[in-house]
């Protein structure tokens, strides 16, 4: 890691100066400059007061915290073949998130698992064919275009009870799929 880069972008982003920051730390511009370019390095009690000045500690400076990725692509997919379904995670690893999207295609006269009653909510948006969604004792025909929302404190599944297939988006909050 190169801590002069670090620390630049830490006082660039603070909108400060390197006069700036040199007077808050009581060291010289010159010296800030230094440190910058990775001229020389500052000792662990100067290194924690620019720090300190910048809004951070030693500890989250030096933590290589790995950006999160935001785009995903077909190569990210994850697929599982049930016997009447498939279900595609859309987000790998979406169990450690708020929520978890999957892409559902169901067949023709079948039906997804039974879940049974959980936390969270979940919801779903029709993409083609028309579906039953099984909530408890109740059931209500989802068409293409249409969406269905609902708390999963019931048992539910989706049915297929036409001769074509069923795409949706299927999101529950928190994961559960």
């Amino acid at each position: 890691m190169i801590i002069g880069e670090k620390i630049k972008r830490l006082r660039t982003q603070m909108y400060l100066t390197q006069e700036e920051l040199a007077n808050r730390c009581e060291l010289t511009k010159g010296y800030i400059s230094q440190i910058e370019n990775d001229l020389t390095s500052p000792s662990i009690a100067t290194l924690v007061d620019i720090l300190a000045c910048l809004g951070t500690d030693l500890n989250h400076f030096f933590s290589e915290e790995k950006e999160a990725k935001i785009v995903f692509n077909k190569d990210d997919v994850f697929i599982k073949e049930e016997d009447n379904y498939t279900i595609k995670w859309l987000i790998p690893n979406a169990q450690k998130n708020n929520m978890e999207p999957i892409y559902v295609e169901i067949e023709p006269q079948s039906s997804t698992k039974l879940d049974s009653p959980h936390e969270g909510e979940e919801f779903g948006y029709i993409i083609s064919g028309s579906l039953i969604l099984n909530y408890g004792n109740k059931k209500f025909k989802v068409k293409k275009g249409e969406s269905f929302y609902f708390k999963a404190n019931k048992e539910h599944y989706l049915e297929n009870k036409s001769k074509y297939g069923v795409t949706l988006i299927w999101v529950s909050s928190p994961p559960y799929f």
